[in-house]
């Protein structure tokens, strides 16, 4: 189990999660953060810690008005949605998370050139969920169970179970398909459009990590 000192709090107030997710995107207001609260918020039960990071993220800067909008559209409470402020994605940024979702193929990229290792469980938000579509609820099981009890490793195991559909299921006809649209900047309808593009890929993570996230009732614990 990994501990984290939340901001602004002493050593001593610590968080322990079981699972870590890491949602990428440019500049850390509007899509990533709007991932990362919808699933703190519907993983909070499994002591899942999501965070976020842009890879031109500004310094410390809340989430703009219309991604605060979606999220609470969303069930996220609006004090969370609120807190958030924005970090510059880093290499160490990359090392604990047991799946890293990225909002474009760019931003993908980006974070395999910071940390090669991390290739198998890092995608864009919308391939993971095109790829783990077509991965059955008892085959997320049993890869994570065959990684035992702890809960790091089978979202790992999981991960990279999706991860071997790549080169196996059909690709996209428009390869943007698999991004989601940067809403900054622009009208509220295109806030809509980048919201309707996540909140299906986020349905499917959310069905991944909870099938990851408890072993059967063989392994116990």
């Amino acid at each position: 189990m990994r501990c984290f000192v939340r901001r602004g709090l002493s050593r001593s107030a610590r968080r322990c999660v079981l699972i870590e997710i890491l949602t990428v995107c440019t500049g850390n207001i509007c899509r990533s953060p709007l991932a990362a609260v919808v699933l703190q918020t519907r993983l909070a039960d499994l002591d899942a810690r999501v965070t976020s990071a842009g890879t031109r993220g500004l310094d410390d800067a809340a989430m703009t008005a219309e991604a605060q909008t979606l999220a609470v559209a969303l069930g996220v409470p609006p004090e969370v949605a609120a807190a958030h402020r924005s970090r510059y994605l880093l290499e160490l940024h990359l090392l604990t998370p047991d799946l890293i979702l990225t909002m474009t193929r760019e931003h993908r990229r980006m974070v395999a050139e910071l940390a090669p290792a991390r290739l198998r469980t890092s995608f864009t938000v919308r391939e993971f969920a095109r790829l783990a579509a077509g991965v059955s609820d008892d085959d997320l099981r049993s890869a994570a169970d065959e990684a035992g009890a702890d809960a790091a490793a089978r979202m790992r195991a999981a991960a990279a179970l999706v991860s071997t559909r790549r080169g196996i299921a059909p690709a996209p006809a428009d390869p943007t398909d698999d991004d989601v649209i940067d809403p900054y900047g622009r009208p509220w309808k295109v806030y809509q459009e980048s919201a309707a593009q996540l909140a299906p890929a986020l349905a499917e993570v959310i069905r991944v990590a909870r099938l990851a996230a408890g072993p059967s009732p063989a392994l116990g614990r």
